[in-house]
């Protein structure tokens, strides 16, 4: 499955490299958010797929669900339109998962492209709900065991139909980011493990086609963190989450020294003062949708007890620090 916006040339190196794949029992599936049928223009045509145009952009999750509505299979692979996936990437996923039953989904070792840097195996958690690429930075050489890991990077990803039937799938209302957060959550909530495929291997341009630092991405980022912790953390965390966001946003102002941060980098294209406002924002809109959040809470199916989902999250749990740094 792969949702494009763009429609643009990183898309033909996507397809090219799912038609490399050794294993061949798959059918590729491109979601169009465009809405301007870019996509006939671009000569992808030489390459088989399904294609899915929605009228206008529906989000990353929602294309994700149409896409699959209209191909389902026994297994739901995600991959971004600015990655690649090596020749192996599918058998290695499609193995692990028919190896493991009570695994629901599958996380891959994914390289910044071109580098033999790694840029995520899988996401961890910090206690607020904030989210980050496990080994972002790091050699990739690094994290070449096999094991478990929490959340599949929805850049690239395989997926058990059954986590997906029970789970829902991806949440629509998201729109764009966290919603391969929320969907781990659910799954493991559901009882299902998760695990982390290092021959599964993946080359990504980063934010090629989301961008880098935007007010949009900031806000969005924030408000679907607040949003997936309401739905889908434990109590025991939930109730800590707003005392952690505060201990973060003191390590983001401490990040602005730095270059590389995403803070930093943020401040440097946009108003230092548009990010205050933009947290406002997001938990404005937390407390207008909090009654149905509350009531979705409700409705995710559990088979494990909050605590044995707390002891999950624990042994991937990241430093409010290293969220802020990132």
């Amino acid at each position: 499955m792969i949702p494009t916006l763009a429609a643009d040339p990183c898309l033909l190196d996507c397809l090219a490299s799912l038609d490399r794949q050794r294993f061949r029992d798959f059918r590729t599936v491109v979601v169009d958010n465009s809405g301007s049928a870019a996509i006939h223009r671009l000569g992808a045509a030489r390459y088989p797929f399904l294609l899915v145009e929605n009228a206008a952009n529906v989000g990353f999750g929602e294309a994700v669900n149409r896409g699959f509505a209209a191909a389902p299979a026994s297994y739901l692979a995600v991959l971004n339109d600015d990655a690649q996936a090596g020749e192996n990437w599918l058998e290695a996923l499609h193995q692990a998962l028919e190896a493991e039953p009570a695994a629901g989904m599958a996380a891959c070792r994914i390289l910044q492209e071109g580098t033999d840097v790694l840029d995520s195996a899988g996401l961890g958690l910090a206690l607020d709900g904030s989210s980050k690429q496990v080994g972002r930075g790091e050699p990739a050489a690094h994290f070449s065991q096999a094991g478990d890991a929490l959340i599949p990077s929805g850049c690239a990803a395989l997926y058990r139909r059954r986590m997906i039937d029970e789970t829902g799938g991806f949440e629509a209302s998201f729109f764009l980011y966290c919603e391969d957060t929320d969907l781990a959550l659910r799954g493991h909530w559901a009882g299902w493990r998760c695990l982390y495929v290092p021959q599964a291997v993946v080359e990504h341009r980063y934010s090629a086609s989301a961008g880098a630092a935007s007010p949009l991405k900031a806000y969005l980022v924030e408000r679907n963190r607040l949003r997936m912790a309401v739905r889908c953390l434990p109590w025991s965390w939930l109730l800590r989450a707003p005392f952690a966001s505060l201990v973060r946003y003191l390590h983001h102002l401490g990040a602005l020294r730095g270059e590389r941060s995403r803070t930093a980098g943020f401040v440097r294209e946009h108003s230092v003062w548009q990010l205050p406002w933009l947290v406002v924002k997001a938990h404005l809109a937390l407390l207008r949708d909090l009654p149905r959040l509350l009531m979705q809470r409700r409705r995710v199916r559990r088979r494990i007890s909050g605590r044995a989902f707390a002891e999950r999250l624990r042994a991937h749990r990241i430093s409010l620090r290293e969220v802020a740094s990132q």
